[in-house]
């Protein structure tokens, strides 16, 4: 389940100190296995349920990065959106995501740089009120076309 997001482009004359976009969604076991699958990521930890069961998270959990990538799809789709490009990204790993929680993904622009348009970006994921993920992402956002 994805939230209705608003897709496009908010050039760096438009963005704002504060702005904030987000996306939420359900991880599922599909979601987790496509990523193994793609990623070459094959722990057991996030496959082998009897595996997992021995573990300190006492069950399967979704590869952080499944997580951190619905934060790329903000900043790729709405903030700042298409013509984006990643800078670089710092990650934290608070706590595990399982299959069947519903994850969203929040980023506000923290600081931005119009001369090299380089945008600051306050990255963070959520289950509930628990924070899972977060962090910080360097962007060159879009300019407006003339």
């Amino acid at each position: 389940m994805t939230d209705p997001i608003v897709r496009g482009t908010i050039c760096i004359d438009q963005l704002e100190v504060g702005m904030m976009r987000s996306l939420t969604k359900e991880i599922t076991d599909r979601d987790i296995e496509l990523f193994a699958e793609v990623s070459t990521d094959c722990n057991p930890v996030h496959l082998d349920d009897d595996f997992a069961k021995g573990t300190m998270f006492k069950g399967w959990i979704a590869h952080g990065m499944l997580s951190a990538g619905l934060i790329s799809a903000v900043i790729g789709e709405q903030l700042p959106g298409h013509g984006t490009i990643y800078l670089g990204q710092s990650l934290k790993f608070r706590a595990p995501v399982r299959p069947g929680d519903v994850v969203t993904a929040e980023v506000t622009v923290a600081s931005i740089d119009p001369v090299k348009r380089r945008v600051t970006l306050e990255t963070r994921c959520r289950v509930g009120d628990t924070v899972v993920i977060e962090g910080e992402a360097q962007v060159l956002a879009p300019a407006c076309k003339s």
